[in-house]
């Protein structure tokens, strides 16, 4: 039963934090392509909002879960599968922390040009290409991290 329930947590952790990942990243890329200020305000705050209500506790729950997964199946942080995935999940987290960062910045920018009633300038244009090049990497990296976590069998045998 302990398994079961540690694998569904483990699961859907994963489950949220590329799901809010690529959500946020599809519909916050288009609204700032809209250059409609007022949703550009109000989509960054969402992708912030979402960040602290889903990707957080999903950050929190992956190691914890997964320690606890290793501990039940008798399965050393050392083994060759895992380990690699306990790097990648350190540089995705690494990397999401500072997107995090760069998304604040978005927000906070977006709101002072609506309010002053001026058009977003380089200094947020350089914060969404930050966000671009942090956010592919930290996805692409959980997302390989997942794959390892599913196919290890497959992949190395063991």
């Amino acid at each position: 039963m302990t398994y079961k329930v540690l694998l569904f947590v483990h699961i859907i952790g994963v489950i949220l934090f590329l799901g809010v990942g690529a959500g946020s990243a599809f519909y916050k890329l288009m609204t700032d392509r809209s250059k409609n200020i007022q949703a550009i305000v109000k989509v960054n705050s969402i992708v912030v909002l979402a960040d602290w209500l889903f990707t957080t506790p999903a950050v929190l729950i992956q190691p914890i879960s997964g320690v606890a997964l290793a501990y039940v199946l008798n399965v050393s942080l050392m083994e060759p599968w895992l380990f690699v995935s306990i790097i990648l999940y350190i540089l995705s987290i690494s990397l999401w922390l500072i997107a995090v960062y760069t998304q604040i910045k978005m927000k906070d920018i977006s709101l002072d040009a609506l309010e002053k009633g001026i058009e977003l300038g380089d200094e947020y244009q350089k914060y969404v290409r930050w966000w671009i090049w942090l956010g592919i990497p930290s996805f692409l990296s959980m997302f390989l991290m997942m794959l390892l976590m599913m196919f290890h069998y497959w992949i190395v045998g063991s």
